[in-house]
């Protein structure tokens, strides 16, 4: 049921497939799709859908928070957006196109071919959030997302400035900023697979299914979440070598340097384990990334970087078990409360807005 308090204008005058509607998550959570015009990768109507979270708790004090999944994922984590309401922040979540809630038939899962075609999303997303919510907007990423998000930034730091759009700040869950794997990966083989992804866009990478990770968290297997398997399959969704190309084209640029203007922090697990089946070491550890890119990495961000490794932490960290995503959470508290007076302190500044 949509809540009274949360209408607004536009939800009276849009066409209705661009109103809020009830979200699959029930009560609490309401969707709106996100028409993106035709697909440039040639895979018909492309549409993203913005989440936002409703509970009746008054006036919030604190930024907008937006939420954005990596690969193989979609927004299903209602604990995080319980946890920032309860802070005073209004929450919203992007599920990118052919992502999850906006995945339509006769497409191919989370396939693009430019990470830069997600601006389209992020843009019209920030620009719904702070037409309802204000214009102090606070980026949380997983992932993949963690990638797309600190590009995007940077692109709007180059056209405008970050702090000029409204963006107060940068959380980054686990965010995949190198290839793992063996170091001929990215070496030799990273222009090869820049020469097929261009040739064979749509050739699938072989040996990808594993479904270690999906098992530890899923309750059917061996963890302790509940979500869409359609959108979010255990083994993962087949990576196709046109979309690895836009990846590592992503990975170059950021390693060359970013600029996202804002201070970020960078949440990760404290170690790697990489395995094909299941077992207890996956629950402690990211079982998808290399946490030693993370580290190695996340300085290119360009502006204050606080790096906080999180023990027993999970790949995403915000899914893992109770005791390390207690101290996710508090490491995310403590950062939060040290940015709002970053930002007392700079307000008055000759750089503040620069």
């Amino acid at each position: 049921m949509t809540n009274k308090a949360s209408l607004s204008v536009s939800d009276i005058t849009a066409p209705a497939a661009e109103r809020w509607q009830p979200d699959v998550l029930g009560a609490g959570y309401e969707q709106r799709s996100l028409p993106l015009g035709p697909d440039p990768d040639g895979e018909g109507e492309a549409v993203a859908t913005l989440v936002r979270y409703t509970p009746d708790t008054g006036a919030t004090t604190e930024p907008a928070v937006l939420y954005v999944h990596g690969f193989t994922d979609y927004f299903f984590q209602q604990h995080l957006a319980e946890h920032f309401a309860g802070r005073g922040h209004r929450f919203y979540a992007l599920d990118l196109r052919k992502c999850g809630r906006s995945l339509r038939d006769g497409q191919t899962p989370h396939y693009v071919t430019d990470l830069a075609l997600y601006d389209a999303e992020l843009n019209e997303s920030l620009r719904v959030v702070q037409e309802e919510a204000g214009d102090n907007v606070l980026l949380v990423a997983h992932s993949t997302g963690g990638l797309i998000v600190s590009l995007w930034l940077n692109r709007l730091n180059q056209a405008k400035g970050t702090a000029k759009s409204g963006i107060v700040g940068l959380v980054l869950n686990s965010p995949w900023f190198d290839l793992q794997g063996p170091a001929y990966y990215r070496t030799i083989g990273t222009p090869v697979i820049k020469m097929l992804g261009r040739i064979r866009s749509m050739v699938e990478l072989p040996g990808n299914k594993i479904s270690s990770y999906g098992d530890s968290l899923h309750h059917s297997v061996a963890g302790e979440w509940d979500y869409n398997l359609d959108w979010k399959p255990l083994t993962g969704f087949p990576v196709r070598l046109g979309w690895l190309r836009a990846i590592r084209n992503g990975h170059a640029q950021l390693q060359a340097g970013l600029s996202v203007g804002v201070p970020a922090l960078i949440l990760r697990s404290r170690i790697t384990k990489f395995a094909r089946k299941y077992g207890p070491a996956v629950d402690v550890a990211d079982a998808v990334l290399d946490v030693r890119q993370i580290q190695r990495w996340s300085g290119c961000l360009g502006d204050r970087t606080n790096i906080v490794p999180i023990d027993g932490a999970r790949h995403d960290v915000f899914l893992s078990s109770a005791e390390p995503l207690a101290k996710a959470f508090a490491e995310l508290d403590s950062w939060l409360d040290w940015l709002a007076v970053f930002h007392r302190k700079t307000a008055g500044s000759p750089e503040a807005g620069a």
